[in-house]
């Protein structure tokens, strides 16, 4: 990935220590400085090609995070600058409520969910598929863990239908625009987008339901994204370039889009049943009703294009590669994934209890 960079280890470092010095403090002003960390190192990852659109989108994902911060900071020292950490705040002053206001805008920002969407998937537009694999999982975990931190102080439980209500628009927002999407990068962005609708409505229920939903949904990101990186990692712009490669290679990263998507008995779909099962001791099937409608928008899609690239395979070429002696590595991978994709949410779901949320 950073073959080109010498030094490109090292902004990997950089990224990695700040995201787990955020992790690591027991305060704001470490998490925020950890924050800015992991922005420095991540920053060059994002124009290591040195293309006039990885360079675009470097500038829009600088300025959208130096605002967020910028609001977190402001939040932080209304309520926090007194106890100086998370865990006192004078409850009840104008203030106190003002700044958790202005975190939760700076965390949604960072987050890229519902309202703050807009930046996610012009950015994405304009990366490598690591970049954007990257940027829809390793940079979401310290806004989640801020989410779930705030979401554990009294205060916030007046601001506890308004994170049901992100959540919902989100999902929502990832399901309405990635109808008319032709273009990967774009598609997964609105994809990511509803997924963090689906982990602000885990973190509202349930601290176990929030943690499986996001492993499970980092592991088939990371199966999507390097699938797609290998199969074309610079050449690959539209939808319809699906069909060009092996059907093996093009058959099982459709396979993965729909378990990212959660369509049954896919993993992806494990994660949907912990937070629908973690949701029921609450008053929120109208919420739920939304996340499943935004959901079932984005299998939408992800069926019309699996059944429009399956059908235009020809049979002559499914023939031909069947004959083919041998298998390649990146075939045998995709075999691999495809396998844990669908015995992973069987067995998830045979095994596992529902309690257990």
């Amino acid at each position: 990935m950073l073959s080109g960079l010498p030094f490109g280890y090292l902004f990997v470092v950089v990224m990695v220590f700040g995201t787990l010095f955020s992790l690591s403090s027991s305060h704001w002003l470490g998490i925020w400085a950890g924050l800015e960390v992991n922005l420095i190192g991540f920053l060059p990852i994002l124009v290591y090609q040195k293309s006039m659109l990885e360079s675009e989108s470097a500038v829009k994902y600088f300025i959208v995070q130096a605002l967020g911060s910028s609001f977190l900071v402001l939040g932080s020292l209304l309520s926090y600058s007194l106890s100086f950490s998370w865990e006192s705040i004078e409850t009840g002053s104008f203030l106190s409520y003002l700044g958790a206001v202005f975190l939760c805008l700076g965390l949604f920002m960072k987050m890229g969910v519902f309202p703050f969407y807009f930046w996610l998937p012009s950015v994405m537009a304009g990366l490598s598929w690591v970049s954007c694999l990257l940027l829809t999982t390793w940079q979401k975990v310290v806004p989640v863990f801020l989410v779930a931190a705030v979401m554990d102080v009294n205060l916030l439980y007046a601001v506890f239908f308004v994170f049901l209500f992100m959540s919902a628009g989100s999902s929502i927002i990832g399901g309405i625009g990635g109808m008319n999407q032709t273009q990967v990068r774009a598609l997964l962005a609105y994809s990511s987008i509803g997924h963090m609708g689906w982990i602000l409505f885990s973190v509202c229920c349930s601290e176990w339901a929030v943690k499986i939903y996001f492993c499970i949904y980092v592991l088939v990101s990371v199966c999507v994204f390097f699938n797609l990186w290998f199969l074309d990692s610079s050449g690959m712009k539209s939808l319809s370039c699906l069909s060009k490669g092996k059907w093996v290679n093009s058959f099982s990263i459709l396979v993965m889009l729909l378990s990212l998507g959660g369509l049954p008995p896919l993993l992806g779909f494990v994660s949907k049943w912990a937070a629908i099962s973690s949701a029921t001791g609450y008053s929120s099937w109208g919420i739920l009703f939304f996340l499943i409608l935004g959901s079932l928008m984005s299998l939408f899609y992800y069926l019309s294009l699996f059944f429009s690239e399956v059908l235009s395979l020809k049979l002559d070429t499914l023939i031909f590669e069947k004959n083919k002696i041998g298998v390649s590595s990146l075939e045998y991978s995709n075999s691999i994934v495809v396998f844990i994709n669908l015995l992973g949410g069987v067995m998830l779901l045979l095994f596992v209890p529902v309690k257990f949320f």
